[in-house]
């Protein structure tokens, strides 16, 4: 982190902003993606969670020339940022103020049945969108599911795993709001797991069913047994 009291027209603010991709959060890179016409202020008042009414009230601009390096840094490793594989062994989620570990079992298999069903529906729908928008042709290779999407299949996978709750659909899709808190470089390997290795979470829609079987035909089957990412292909 990056951290600096900058003066203000009424006293003075403490400004702390992430220097790495661990420190940055699946919500604050949601924001990032989502602002149009980003400007340095946005950026700025996205990573340290300090409005920009705020912001504009210091006193010199060049009291923020000190984070400049890091959301340039921090924008050059956002590029590069789905092609980690690296899963997390364990997860710490903040529920209820009180700190929850959860270990990442090495068979990731989404259950129970309702959490797989929503999975699928998730998954099928995102695939969709990106067919619609970019066309059937070796779609796959360009495939980057989006942040939201990710969130949500995290919420099923974690939901029960992380309260002890047996499986609700209003609860684990609200469970989303405690997944944008993780860091992405812990939840984004494992979203990736889901969308692109796990087989048959999606049912073909017309349109594009030929293309999505020889997809998952070229796929090994899964089998609880062995490595998590065996044969993944690199989302660029």
């Amino acid at each position: 982190m990056i951290e600096r009291t900058v003066k203000t027209l009424t006293g003075k603010l403490n400004v702390k902003i992430p220097s790495r991709l661990d420190e940055l959060t699946m919500s604050q890179m949601m924001q990032l993606q989502e602002k149009e016409d980003l400007s340095d202020l946005d950026a700025i008042s996205i990573l340290s969670g300090i409005t920009i009414d705020k912001l504009k009230n210091v006193v010199h601009f060049s009291e923020f020339d000190v984070f400049g390096e890091a959301v340039l840094t921090l924008s050059n490793e956002i590029k590069y940022l789905y092609n980690s594989d690296a899963i997390p062994e364990t997860i710490n989620f903040n529920i209820e103020d009180k700190q929850v570990k959860v270990k990442v079992i090495r068979n990731l298999s989404m259950e129970p049945a309702g959490a797989f069903m929503a999975s699928r529906d998730i998954i099928a729908e995102e695939i969709s969108n990106h067919i619609k928008k970019h066309g059937e042709e070796n779609w796959q290779e360009n495939f980057n599911p989006s942040l939201k999407a990710c969130c949500q299949v995290l919420a099923q996978y974690f939901y029960c795993r992380a309260t002890a709750n047996i499986y609700n659909d209003y609860q684990a899709e609200a469970f989303t709001e405690i997944i944008k808190t993780l860091r992405v470089t812990e939840a984004l390997p494992i979203a990736k797991h889901f969308f692109m290795s796990y087989p048959n979470l999606s049912k073909p829609k017309a349109g594009y069913s030929h293309r999505l079987r020889q997809f998952w035909k070229r796929k090994p089957a899964y089998r609880p047994s062995r490595n998590l990412n065996t044969s993944t292909p690199s989302i660029h």
